[in-house]
Parts: structure tokens; C-alpha cells; sequence
């Protein structure tokens, strides 16, 4: 069972675990004697925190920095005890600690009472969903062992818990130092007849076995082999909830296809015949589909999960800079990886006073936002009251973790931002002299975005390239340009990161709306590409429009391409059969080639 101890920095949690472990005989055969000789060489008093702050400068600095787990075991059950940093510049690190927790240890000083983090720590225990917390009071020596200091404590705290729906099994006077209350009951509480903090820990309740609940698995990859005969294709992953068996129905989100498990792959062991959660099995299935990383795998005769672009969340933002709107973040949900904007506040939070503050066009550090995030394509999601570990989402940014949250509920969009600001676009389009017609009638063809799809082994950018061949000796405007060609200027001085593949398609489809506007047949291929690509492009190039030509069986779903060819098709037969396509839609005179 996994515990997570939290609590303001300076308030014990450390020592609570230490002294916990050491009177519990749970430490390695001479590890109190190895630290305690430690301090003396160091000429520091002896403390238990030293027991798990193992690095150096945790231990120069006095605070937990990382969150440390240690094992121990008690007749009743094992442990995974985590010890989360309490300073409040390392918050997010006490979000991974917590995020797997089943229950929470909360440590309070006696004598500095209730601080702001003890606060924080509550709101993200809530927002995590993890509902079995027992508070400890801890330094009561430092306060005469008072029933007055321990009630008032209690009393505020609860009163603070309740607005979180967070209700604590129980508070426990104690001195981790001094070791009052932690295994054994000491004299200095005659007033407190509760568990030690050991019994406590043994009364948690373990969560139902995840393997009940419907079938969640993100993608995280999917790996083909060759050797030997061997045309597997094998999509991985981590099961997060639920169980799934050789012949069930199985579907991919947010892309919706579907297949039927025809085997489960364990590595260098017999294949399985069920799979359930906390594995990370891989899958072959009896219709190849193509899936991408990031999709999730359910069962078909399961309740699927929500898919969209917008959902309303609430999000711990701990990033130095404050989230704004119109500024791009990244979402990590499950493996699923893809831009992300703040399209509205809602409300923001005040996390250590649990008061609203109204009117903000920002999330601050520390604060916690009720808002609704969009994002670049469409995600699958749980919703928190549903599947809390399907809920969960991180925001990255500039590659450092700058807040957490979960999924309320999906929302309407009535327009997304990309059409907003292509609206925009349009409207302050400045315009020539010239007209499309004009320029159709100069060239003798029309401009046109002729988008080639399927795999780079199906000869699909050598057709490409091909065609522009082909309508340039017959004197039409043509350019080619590779997905591979849309960079960010700035990376070549080494000031940027590499564009994703996200941001060169965004950028791919700017150029296709001045280059079709320019009268000229605008040409590229893309791999892999799905209905989302093409969605982006067709809407990026507005008013102009595309034309899909699709090699091979990668077909997207919703999508109809103007021409479909097999894989490795007769270059000269596709060509024709291409013209004869732009021919009929009006693009081309008719000539042959």
C-alpha cells in the first residue's frame, strides 16, 4: 500500500518517518548506527530524518528536495511510504509523490500550527482524490503536550478539510522526536485514547483492485519485427485500470478504429492469455490498425472514454511565470502529448485560504484556476468523477512542469481558437490588384493545395515529387515542399528547439494559404498523417482548398480523398489518373500527359 507523508517544510515529516521505521524494526541491519556515526563525524546532532534525506545537499540544507520512498512491513501488510518535500518550491515534486498515493499522512507543527502549505498540501491531496488522511500534531513536547493547542488545531483544520469534501479518519497528538504516540501510546496524552500513528497506518483501507474497473491502456508505443519471419506488430503500454483478454473487442481514442486482441505479449516469458492493471503487456491484434502513441486502448463493451479538444479542469498552476491566454503549453495526459491553450478562467482559488478572487485574467503561482483548457487536436479522457488516473493531466512549460490538474467535464466549443484566429486572418488580409481569376487565366490553371497521404513506403513523396515534375514541363506554376523543409529560423543559430511535428504542419498550412493564393499548384506528402492533419490544413488554407491524394490503405477516418491509388503504384498510370482529377475538378485544362 502506498502512503504519502506531507505537510509544511520544517514540520517533521522526515523524522516522523524515521522514527516510525526505526521503532517499528523496520530499518536495515546497522543503518541507525551508520547515520548516527554520520552526525558525529559531521559534528551534527543525530536526527531521523536523516534516515531518508539521503542526498548531500538535502542534508546540507535541512529540507527534503525530491520526494524519497522507503519499504518497510507491518503482520498486517508491506508498505511504500513516500516522504513529499515540504517547501513550497517544491510542490510539484510533492505532486509525484502523491499521485499513486492511496492515503495521506498530514504533519502539522504544534507550535507554529496551521501554515500556508498545510493548506496547499490538503487542496492537492483533494484534487488527487485521495480521501483516507489522518492529520498528526506533531511537536507536542514543544507545547507541554496541550489538549488546548491540540483541539484548537483540529478544530480549524477540519473546518478546513470539510470545504475540500475531505473528511480526516483521525488526529494524533505527537512528538516524532521523542517518539510519543508513533507505535506505542505515551504517558505525556492521557487526555487521547486513539490509535498510535503505526495502528493508523494499519487501519487504511486498501483501494479496490483497479483490475475491476473498465479497461484503460495509453499507447505508449507500437513496435514492429522483422527478423525471422516475424510481421508482428505489437502495441504497448501501461495498463491503468481494468483487464482485458485474448478475443476481446478492443478500441483506440481519440481515432476511434478498432480490432479484436489476438494475443498478449509478455517479454522473454509465454504469452498470456488476460492482462490487468499495473502490467505492461504488449498487444497483437487481429486486424492490423494504424495508432499512434498517445491513443488510449479500451474495451469495446466498455463505457468508452470522453474525447475532445475542450475540457473544464482544475489546475494547480506552479510555474514561475503566470499561465496566460493566447500562449501555448504543452498537455501530458496518460502518453498522450499535444499543444494546449488557457481559453478561459472561470475563477481562481486562493489554495491557502480556499477564498475566490475575482476578476483575474491569469493564473498565478500557487493559485488554483477553475478553467477551460483547448487543445491542438483532440485527446481521450476520464472524467475525475469517473476514472481519477485517466483524469489526471500535467501542463509543461518551456520542458519544466508548470502545473497539474484533473477533468471536470468535457466542454462545447462553439468555435475553436485556431478558427478564431483565422477568422482574424481573413479579415486583415491585405489584398492585390490581381484576382484568383485573373491570375487562373495568366497561368492557365488554377492554385490548388494537392496534399499527398500514406506511408514513405508506399512511394508516396517520390510521387509527389513526380507530379511536380510532370506539371512543370507542362509549363504549369508548381512548387514541392517537404514537412521536413518547415523550420523555426531561429534553430539553425541554435536558439530554438526543433519545431514538432504539430507546429510544422501548423506552419505548413500558413504557407499552402499564400502559395494557393499566389495562383500555384502547392505540393507535399505526409506520413502518418490522420484526419486531424487534415482538418488543421484544410482550415489553415482557407478560403482555398485541398486536394488529398491518398497511396496505399492508410485511409483517415471522415476523410474522402479526391484520388486513391494502391500502394507502389505505376508512377505513369498515377500521374494520368491524377490530371485526369484535376482536370475534373477545374484545376488543370484539359491536357494528357
Amino acid at each position: 500500500m502506498d502512503v504519502v507523508v506531507v505537510g509544511h517544510v520544517d514540520h517533521g515529516k522526515s523524522t516522523v518517518i524515521g522514527r516510525l521505521m526505526a521503532d517499528a524494526g523496520a530499518l536495515p541491519e546497522g543503518k541507525l548506527e551508520q547515520v548516527k556515526a554520520m552526525c558525529e563525524r559531521n559534528a551534527r546532532p543525530f536526527e531521523y530524518a536523516f534516515l531518508l534525506d539521503a542526498l548531500k545537499n538535502e542534508r546540507a540544507q535541512g529540507i527534503t528536495i525530491d520526494t524519497a520512498r522507503c519499504f518497510f512491513r507491518t503482520p498486517k501488510r508491506r508498505y511504500i511510504i513516500h516522504d513529499a518535500p515540504g517547501h513550497i518550491e517544491f510542490l510539484k515534486n510533492m505532486v509525484t509523490g502523491a499521485a499513486r498515493a492511496e492515503a495521506a499522512l498530514l504533519v502539522i507543527d504544534a507550535h507554529e500550527g496551521i501554515q500556508e502549505n498545510s493548506r496547499r498540501h490538503g487542496y492537492i491531496l483533494s484534487m488527487l482524490g485521495i480521501r483516507q488522511v489522518a492529520v498528526l500534531v506533531n511537536k507536542m513536547d514543544l507545547v507541554d503536550y496541550s489538549r488546548t493547542v491540540f483541539d484548537r488545531i483540529r478544530r480549524e483544520y477540519s473546518e478546513f478539510l470539510a470545504n475540500l469534501a475531505v473528511q480526516p479518519e483521525r488526529f494524533i497528538p505527537i512528538s516524532a522526536r521523542e517518539g510519543a504516540n508513533l507505535t506505542a501510546p505515551t504517558a505525556e496524552t492521557p487526555w487521547y485514547d486513539g490509535p498510535t500513528v503505526l495502528e493508523q497506518v494499519d487501519s487504511f483501507e486498501k483501494n479496490a483492485d483497479d483490475s475491476g474497473r473498465p479497461f484503460r491502456m495509453p499507447v505508449q508505443d507500437v513496435y514492429k519485427f522483422t527478423e525471422e519471419g516475424d510481421d508482428r506488430r505489437i502495441v504497448a503500454g501501461l495498463i491503468e485500470t481494468g483487464t482485458v483478454r485474448v478475443g476481446d473487442e478492443i478500441a483506440f481514442w481519440p481515432s476511434g478504429k478498432s480490432s479484436t486482441v489476438r494475443s498478449i505479449e509478455a517479454f522473454n516469458a509465454e504469452p498470456l492469455r488476460e492482462a490487468h492493471a499495473g502490467q505492461a503487456p504488449g498487444f497483437t491484434l487481429t486486424t492490423q490498425v494504424y495508432v499512434k502513441p498517445g491513443e488510449l486502448m479500451v474495451r469495446k463493451d466498455q463505457a468508452p472514454p470522453q474525447c475532445g479538444t475542450r475540457f473544464r479542469a482544475n489546475l494547480f498552476w506552479m510555474g514561475h511565470a503566470p499561465m496566460l491566454r493566447g500562449k501555448r503549453y504543452k498537455l501530458k495526459i496518460g502518453a498522450a502529448r499535444a499543444p494546449v491553450e488557457l481559453v478561459e478562467i472561470r475563477g481562481v482559488v486562493d489554495a491557502s485560504e480556499l477564498s475566490s478572487i475575482e476578476g483575474k485574467t491569469q493564473i498565478d503561482r500557487h493559485d488554483v484556476g477553475v478553467c477551460v483548457l483547448e487543445t491542438a487536436r483532440p485527446v481521450a479522457f476520464d472524467l475525475s468523477a469517473d476514472i481519477e488516473r485517466t483524469a489526471r493531466f500535467v501542463v509543461v512549460d518551456q520542458d519544466e512542469i508548470a502545473g497539474c490538474g484533473i477533468i471536470l467535464e468535457p466542454v462545447e466549443e462553439e468555435t475553436s481558437l485556431l478558427a478564431e484566429r483565422v477568422r482574424r486572418r481573413e479579415l486583415a488580409w491585405g489584398k492585390g490588384y490581381i484576382t484568383p481569376g485573373e491570375r487562373a487565366a495568366q497561368y492557365q490553371h488554377a492554385g490548388k493545395f494537392v496534399v499527398f497521404i500514406g506511408a514513405p513506403a508506399d512511394g508516396t513523396q517520390e510521387l509527389a515529387k513526380k507530379l511536380e515534375l510532370e506539371l512543370f514541363l507542362n509549363r504549369a506554376h508548381t512548387y514541392y515542399l517537404s514537412l521536413s523543409n518547415v523550420f523555426d529560423a531561429l534553430e539553425t543559430a541554435g536558439e530554438a528547439a526543433p519545431l514538432t511535428r504539430e507546429e510544422q504542419i501548423h506552419g505548413l498550412g500558413e504557407l499552402a494559404r499564400i502559395i494557393t493564393d499566389a495562383g500555384i499548384l502547392f505540393i507535399t506528402a505526409l506520413s502518418d498523417a490522420d484526419e486531424y492533419d487534415l482538418a488543421k490544413l484544410k482550415l489553415l488554407n482557407e478560403p482555398n482548398e485541398l486536394f488529398v491524394v491518398r497511396v496505399g490503405d492508410a485511409v483517415p477516418e471522415g476523410f474522402t480523398p479526391e484520388v486513391s491509388l494502391p500502394a507502389g503504384p505505376d508512377v505513369r498510370r498515377a500521374l494520368e489518373e491524377i490530371v485526369r482529377a484535376l482536370n475534373a475538378s477545374g484545376i488543370l485544362p484539359e491536357y494528357s500527359i
